[in-house]
């Protein structure tokens, strides 16, 4: 096992405590920690033994024994955080979405590509049983040709703040830039993306909804104005068809069985995981024991535990043990995919890769 690098994280809020918690079980050292609230910055770094703490990131980053950071900050600032990161000559692990706009994840992307430097998006559904399963199932020719994916992510109620949890910050489109899809489906699009083999974006239709009543005084004090809901129609390359359904509250009974992925011999469902396919003329419907194949990978393929998990593949990629799966790539389509769907729902009509990217700006705040 290759030495514990050593990081500092930027942000120790919600997310930035997960990420300390589960940086207790990689070969990991945070040695430093930045936030704006330097009681609380203060009160977790004694709590996980962090020796120094900032209340200007930019301090952190002057730490030469810092070999990458975390950004666990909200949408519109990941942008100008990572780069000043990259720039810094840090490698960067950064929390999904990959920016509050196409625009700025692009500048993120091309940052790291100036620098030479390290850029990871944390994807946490590229590395689940799930989707480990479905790329074995891909890979070995079992679906054939791919031709159509569905992405889905349901939630009945689950509205951050204005349903009971989280903070107003979720729902408004200064700070978060977008809603259910810049929240939850960043995750669910670049997974099936991922398993697709990330074709490029050609066409994007879309609209997006808020139609659900909530508390009046909860809607006020949140300055709630971004989507509960967006739904979108996607043309990939290789004549590639995806749709999507993303959803933080709506009136349906369930997922539908979750995002799935379909080619020319077979089939897959992601949630609960399920094949499906045509067998001597006769339809078949297949289950998997994933548990009992996850432990024997474990116990006979090299480095599976360097993907068990994004910060996992992060720790395993930083010791060199492994190369990087292209998240930030991944999440850069997701963004363009996102964003279109925004463009087509205000224009009314289907747009080109092309128009996304034009139409994009810049909506990072300002440091």
């Amino acid at each position: 096992m290759a030495d514990k690098v050593k990081i500092g994280i930027i942000g120790v809020g919600q997310i930035g405590k997960m990420h300390l918690d589960k940086y207790r079980e990689l070969p990991v050292e945070v040695v430093a920690a930045a936030d704006i609230d330097e009681p609380e910055c203060h009160r977790v770094a004694q709590l996980h033994g962090l020796p120094r703490t900032f209340t200007n990131f930019r301090e952190l980053l002057a730490l030469e024994e810092i070999v990458a950071v975390d950004v666990c900050v909200h949408n519109n600032l990941h942008a100008p955080i990572t780069i000043a990161a990259l720039e810094a000559g840090k490698n960067v692990y950064c929390e999904k979405p990959i920016a509050g706009s196409y625009a700025d994840g692009k500048a993120m992307v091309e940052a790291a590509r100036r620098t030479g430097r390290l850029l990871s998006i944390q994807l946490g559904t590229l590395f689940s049983l799930e989707t480990k399963a479905a790329q074995r199932l891909i890979h070995e020719g079992h679906l054939g040709e791919l031709y159509y994916a569905k992405s889905l992510g349901f939630r009945r109620r689950g509205r951050p703040y204005v349903d009971g949890y989280g903070t107003s910050f979720f729902v408004q489109s200064s700070v978060a830039a977008g809603g259910a899809m810049f929240d939850m489906g960043v995750y669910h699009i670049s997974q099936v993306l991922y398993l697709l083999g990330h074709p490029a974006v050609e066409t994007v239709s879309g609209a997006t909804h808020q139609a659900i009543p909530m508390y009046a005084d909860r809607q006020q004090n949140a300055g709630y104005d971004v989507e509960e809901l967006g739904v979108g129609l996607v043309r990939l390359s290789g004549g590639i068809t995806l749709f999507i359904e993303e959803s933080w509250a709506l009136h349906l009974a369930g997922a539908e069985g979750g995002s799935k992925i379909v080619g020319s011999k077979g089939g897959v469902q992601l949630a609960p995981f399920s094949y499906h396919s045509t067998v001597a003329d006769m339809e078949m419907d297949g289950t998997f024991d994933l548990r009992g194949a996850q432990s024997r990978w474990r116990s006979c393929l090299p480095d599976t535990d360097a993907y068990d998990s994004p910060q996992a593949h992060w720790a395993a990629v930083l010791q060199g043990r492994v190369p990087l799966i292209d998240t930030a790539g991944l999440a850069l389509s997701t963004m363009r995919i996102s964003e279109g769907l925004y463009l087509s729902a205000r224009l009314g009509r289907e747009v080109t890769a092309a128009e996304i990217e034009a139409e994009s700006r810049s909506s990072a705040i300002s440091l």
